[in-house]
């Protein structure tokens, strides 16, 4: 496996980004620079990165794509579709996105989320990404959510065959689709399940961890990792099976110090 941040951290050229990163103990990096910036400063990043043995893992995304103003959603889209580009570009593992939400929240839960309506427009939003992206070198990507499709691999496995799409793959969350008591209690089964559903279809991870809190009702807390209760080693272990260089990035920590210290941790664990 390849461990990564989800962050650039704090840095003043791209040398000194790439170095950072390998310091760190990183062999995958989020690319961070976007693609409405320079194209010569977008080079030097994919250069730096180059030089530095550091695999581009993800081009990040984050836009509601299936936003009900059509200006927005109009505006995600080109943006959307742009990233793509860029991950191609700079040959990035992927781009990812969440699938998005049916209300004013980009990244919020709600009922509309799991209607008919959403998978439909979900399904044709990621066709006509891939396809006005016109991609060669790079994925389209969703990452589960616990309230927004795919929340499981069996949706996302079915979510690939309704889309139909060569360069539409997976990228994996499992604490984000850790959403109910039977996932939590039984995580090695969980984790399982996702390798041998998902496979080689799997193109990036994040890890972090979750915690039950003992207040009812059933309270699932995203937490640093070593904060929780999740297998962290065993999840990783199962997706590097898949692929040795399988990118694993830390992500949602607060500030550069964290990431150094949570970064340690993982390096005890895992290796």
């Amino acid at each position: 496996m390849r461990l990564g941040t989800s962050s650039p951290l704090a840095y003043d050229s791209p040398e000194q980004w790439a170095q950072t990163q390998v310091n760190l103990g990183c062999g995958a990096v989020v690319f961070p620079v976007q693609s409405s910036e320079p194209e010569s400063k977008i080079i030097a990043y994919k250069e730096a990165a180059e030089k530095a043995g550091l695999v581009i893992a993800e081009v990040g995304i984050w836009r509601n794509a299936l936003s009900s103003d059509p200006d927005e959603r109009k505006a995600n889209m080109d943006y959307t579709v742009e990233q793509l580009r860029l991950a191609d570009f700079v040959g990035a593992r992927c781009a990812v996105n969440v699938a998005g939400s049916m209300g004013p929240v980009w990244d919020g839960g709600y009922r509309e989320n799991y209607s008919e309506e959403a998978w439909k427009k979900t399904v044709s939003m990621v066709r006509e990404v891939i396809d006005r992206a016109g991609v060669k070198n790079t994925y389209f990507t969703l990452e589960p959510m616990p309230w927004m499709i795919p929340t499981g691999p069996k949706e996302y496995i079915k979510l690939l065959e309704d889309v139909d799409r060569d360069r539409f793959a997976v990228h994996m969350d499992i604490i984000n689709m850790t959403n109910s008591a039977d996932r939590y209690f039984h995580p090695e089964e969980f984790v399982d399940e996702c390798a041998e559903l998902l496979g080689d279809k799997i193109r990036s991870c994040h890890i972090k961890d979750v915690h039950l809190d003992g207040r009812y009702t059933l309270r699932l807390e995203e937490c640093a990792p070593g904060e929780g209760e999740f297998p962290l080693k065993y999840y990783a272990e199962k997706m590097s099976a898949i692929d040795p260089d399988m990118p694993v990035i830390l992500e949602h920590l607060s500030n550069d110090e964290d990431y150094f210290k949570y970064m340690d941790y993982l390096k005890k664990i895992l290796f």
